[in-house]
């Protein structure tokens, strides 16, 4: 502001008092902009217009085709119509577990069954039908007969057991529930707690002994059903756009696993040519685990696209496998602030123009570090984050724009959290990301970590509360506080339990097998710190921040520390000869 203030000053001076001549009056503005410093936008502008030139254009491109797919109703079931009619015959789908292929005709007549099925059966568009399944081709072409039909499809994450996938069931308030017969014995454990309403399905293989008395067969119904084109729906969906999207939308044919495997992930890509592979960043780490092998230089990947991917080991992961352009981006289903690393920029997950920043309009805020609660200056406005200084990624809400829309959530509370009001200026709206990025002086922007009440940890994330409260059932009701730890050579955070337990005892051999039932692998707790009690903020809410920053480590922590050993399947106690293995990567977590 000082240095605009000068250069308006000198202008003003030189024409008005000097009368000097335009071209002495801006060599002298030149002068004194370089000499206060100005060489940096200089440089930044040369070293970035490229880069914010291409990705203004695509920018540009998305929001006119999303704003004509708005216009003319083109839901992603019209444009898979499109793309059936240009490749009927190409292969759209490929399930390495069975080696079954796919053609886009075939696709399209299975989802369409799918959609008249469900259309018997009741089910109208804005219904929603819950998916429980394993990967495989089924898994999408039920998701998008139901978006053929505009019924919201509940994607319920596999690893959910009892009162965690109840809740997920509930929450979605789902008309009826697909699950695939890998499924069954989880769907059994919580059948007596369900809906009776709730209409159940089985995909599969069939076995009337292993599911709840009232379900159906899903399979041979759908044989029956008609595979004509059901009418179009008043409403309609979008999703899966990362993966799945690019075979519905652009045609391309994607390979489908049941599950990741880092000893035959080459010998996939060589076996079915694969040109793009989509990756969190903990699969890198696991494919970087492994030993030297031939099909790492016979593979045709050209492309690595995904999130997570850690800065320490980029450059390893795409000169071992010659993969010439990682694009690492971020984002989520609900996100109005999305970003692309386009030209392959080391560790960031995307960028934001310093010349055209309005174009674009997210920041990096300053928030408290121990609450992360946004920091405001004296006109109540958020202070923006100087290049080098972390801070909560947040991005403007305008409506009328279908790339900064909010849709939000089916919980007005979850919705209240992630709105802030006068962010970018007085009297507007923006939605906060929950995380902390830090961004360079050319405007490319690196994760930091997760705040609030989740964390990430095997590429999943772990909600503390949801944590928090199945430990302190299974505890008596004992006050438990959950949050992550940073681990050497892990992506993102292990989960650590604080309890508060004033005699120190505890049956942990009781306690990990409880949780196997309980909790996915995933949530459950890497560590866990008995101590006499837990301290509560003046809310009643437990102060995790002195926690986090005490860790595992035994040199600091006094009270007793335990972690999950893998291989035992229990906790054992943490002492310095395992807290040593454990930061060497020593000790599998």
């Amino acid at each position: 502001m000082l240095r605009g203030a000068s250069l308006v000053g000198v202008l003003l001076f030189s024409k008005l008092v000097l009368k000097l001549p335009w071209t002495q009056v801006g060599f002298s503005l030149l002068l004194l902009y370089l000499g206060s410093g100005g060489w940096r936008f200089i440089r930044v502008f040369f070293k970035t217009i490229r880069r914010d030139v291409f990705g203004g254009l695509v920018l540009l491109k998305v929001k006119i085709k999303v704003r004509r797919y708005l216009r003319e109703r083109q839901t992603v079931p019209v444009l898979f119509a499109s793309t059936v009619q240009r490749h009927p015959d190409k292969t759209a789908l490929i399930f390495e577990g069975t080696d079954t292929h796919w053609t886009f005709r075939q696709l399209d007549d299975y989802s369409s069954r799918v959609a008249n099925f469900l259309q018997a059966r009741g089910l109208t568009s804005g219904d929603v039908a819950a998916l429980f399944m394993e990967n495989r081709n089924e898994f999408v072409g039920l998701w998008l007969g139901m978006a053929k039909l505009g019924v919201e499809a509940a994607l319920i994450n596999t690893n959910l057991r009892r009162d965690a996938l109840l809740h997920c069931l509930t929450t979605s308030q789902a008309r009826a529930l697909i699950f695939g017969n890998e499924m069954a014995p989880a769907i059994c454990e919580i059948c007596g707690s369900l809906d009776p309403l709730l209409s159940l399905f089985c995909s599969g293989s069939w076995e009337p002994s292993t599911v709840p008395t009232s379900t159906e067969h899903l399979d041979p119904l759908l044989e029956d059903a008609p595979k004509h084109l059901p009418s179009r729906p008043d409403k309609g969906f979008t999703g899966n756009i990362v993966g799945i999207g690019q075979c519905v939308l652009h045609g391309m044919t994607v390979v489908i696993r049941k599950k990741f495997s880092a000893s035959r992930f080459w010998d996939d890509c060589v076996k079915y040519n694969c040109t793009i592979v989509q990756y969190i960043g903990e699969l890198c780490r696991y494919l970087l685990n492994q030993p030297p092998r031939e099909a790492e230089n016979q593979h045709r990947v050209r492309m690595a696209l995904g999130n997570g991917l850690r800065q320490s080991i980029w450059t390893s992961f795409s000169s071992r496998f010659h993969i010439s352009q990682v694009a690492e981006f971020y984002g989520a289903t609900e996100c109005n602030c999305s970003l692309g690393n386009f030209d392959s920029q080391v560790g960031a997950c995307g960028f934001n123009s310093r010349i055209l920043s309005f174009v674009y309009p997210i920041r990096l805020v300053r928030v408290n570090e121990d609450t992360m609660e946004l920091i405001r200056g004296p006109d109540g406005i958020c202070i923006p984050c100087q290049p080098g200084e972390p801070g909560q990624l947040v991005g403007r809400i305008i409506q009328q724009d279908p790339l900064r829309r909010f849709d939000g959530y089916l919980n007005q509370g979850a919705n209240n959290k992630k709105i802030a009001k006068d962010v970018f200026k007085k009297g507007d709206q923006a939605y906060l990301t929950g995380d902390v990025l830090v961004m360079d002086e050319l405007g490319y922007l690196y994760f930091r970590d997760r705040t609030g009440d989740t964390f990430r940890w095997k590429g999943e994330n772990v909600s503390t509360t949801e944590v928090e409260g199945t430990l302190s059932r299974l505890l008596d009701m004992a006050d438990v506080a959950v949050y992550g730890v940073e681990v050497p050579g892990t992506e993102g955070r292990a989960g650590m339990a604080a309890v508060a337990s004033p005699t120190g005892n505890c049956d942990l051999e009781c306690f990990a097998q409880a949780l196997e039932k309980e909790l996915p692998l995933y949530a459950r707790p890497i560590f866990l710190r008995l101590l006499p009690e837990l301290h509560k903020t003046g809310t009643y809410k437990f102060q995790k921040t002195e926690l986090r920053k005490e860790g595992f480590d035994p040199a600091v922590v006094k009270d007793p520390l335990f972690y999950l050993d893998a291989r035992k399947g229990r906790y054992v106690s943490l002492d310095y000869e395992a807290y040593t293995r454990i930061q060497a990567g020593e000790e599998k977590l």
